[in-house]
């Protein structure tokens, strides 16, 4: 389901960070873009608003892990009372880091089996994952489905 008025959702998230931006004290400049041009390969991403920052103070949003970016993000979020199942509506990024990070975790996909069980393990006691290996030798990766996801069935290959 898209943003009922996501115009009024932008003006909100302004609001927002006019007010961070200038009581944090912080020496950034931020755009917020409606329905965001984004490149094909990022099929998976489509933000209907984007929250682009950018300024001397970038480095700070960025650190450990980008933290406070995604906080700024979860409150953001909050204010417009998005359900969980909506949260990829909006997308707040700070000197391209998010197009980065999901680049790295693409290249990354590709793992050993030790890495696999790592990932495996770490998800084990998320009730509502369920992870699964996938993929042929250097090929192999982790898939991680909602717990009750039924995978279509694919007709088998026949071999001539």
């Amino acid at each position: 389901m898209a943003i009922p008025d996501k115009i009024a959702a932008a003006n909100k998230i302004n609001e927002l960070l006019k007010g961070i931006v200038a009581h944090g004290g912080l020496r950034v400049k931020y755009r917020i873009t409606v329905d965001p041009p984004l490149p094909e390969e990022r099929d998976w991403e489509r933000p209907e608003i984007l929250v682009e920052f950018a300024g001397p103070d970038s480095a700070l949003l960025l650190e450990r892990g980008a933290e406070l970016l995604r906080s700024i993000e979860l409150i953001a979020l909050e204010i417009l009372r998005l359900p969980g199942t909506e949260h990829e509506k909006i997308s707040f990024d700070c000197m391209n880091h998010r197009a980065m990070r999901l680049e790295e975790l693409r290249l990354a996909a590709p793992m050993s089996s030790r890495e696999r069980r790592i990932v495996h393990l770490a998800l084990r006691d998320k009730g509502d994952l369920r992870t699964e290996s996938q993929g042929e030798g250097g090929h192999r990766s982790v898939v991680v489905y909602p717990k009750d996801y039924k995978a279509p069935v694919r007709p088998a290959s026949r071999m001539r």
